[in-house]
């Protein structure tokens, strides 16, 4: 072991057999991750949990007997944190979850196993909902190639994706939250928001690492109409 540049004492992996130095700075980040130390004292699924903590703490949007639909759920964090805040485990409210991967059950929490971008997932979403949602939050992150132009444009396909279907299913007031990477929502879909909610922010958590480029775009008080219209285009 050695000391980090705080006091602390570092967990240092030795190389061994076939582990590539990617898989050996990845172990070593976990195993010294404060985090990642912290979700298994709380029983948390995933580092990311205390991201949407943060994030709830200071804007209050996962209130008790909402509706919250969270696409790319896997491994659970952000729909646990969810369950427990709006109260689905008692009744109160739902979660409801989708991701490509398997997910463990999570008590309160409905999962599917589905690709978000397939055409009959929304409609497929909006039966499990039941209803409309009082918050969308996406912590979906699309396959990178290396190419630098085409994965910025596939990260803000996804991003566009999911705010289109949380313009058809929030109610009046609802929130959509979504990973966008360093560079933000770009200026089209910064404009949708603008006009669909009445504050657009982004936001960084401080459980997110200082070295990942990623950060959220934080939309709260939905005035559109379910569907996509705004109240605005809706006077036009």
């Amino acid at each position: 072991m050695a000391k980090d540049s705080t006091g602390r004492m570092r967990v240092q992996v030795k190389s061994a057999g076939r582990l590539k130095l990617s898989s050996k700075l990845w172990l070593e980040r976990q195993l010294n991750d404060p985090y990642v130390q912290q979700a298994k004292k709380d029983g948390l699924r995933s580092r990311a949990a205390y991201k949407i903590i943060e994030m709830d703490d200071k804007h209050r949007f996962l209130k008790p007997g909402a509706s919250v639909v969270d696409l790319g759920a896997a491994p659970g964090g952000w729909s646990q944190i969810a369950a427990r805040r709006v109260g689905s485990a008692e009744g109160r409210g739902q979660v409801i979850a989708i991701d490509l991967l398997e997910m463990p059950e999570i008590v309160g929490v409905t999962f599917a196993q589905m690709d978000f971008l397939e055409n009959d997932a929304p409609d497929k979403l909006k039966e499990m909902m039941g209803g409309l949602a009082d918050v969308v939050m996406s912590d979906m992150a699309a396959n990178t190639t290396g190419h630098r132009k085409t994965d910025q444009l596939r990260i803000v396909g996804l991003v566009e994706d999911a705010a289109a279907f949380a313009a058809d299913v929030l109610k009046p007031g609802g929130t959509f939250i979504a990973k966008v990477f360093q560079s933000g929502a770009d200026a089209a879909l910064m404009a949708q928001l603008k006009r669909d909610f009445a504050t657009v922010k982004h936001v960084k958590p401080a459980s997110s690492r200082k070295d990942s480029s990623e950060r959220y775009v934080l939309a709260m008080g939905f005035r559109g109409t379910p569907g996509g219209t705004s109240d605005e285009e809706a006077e036009d």
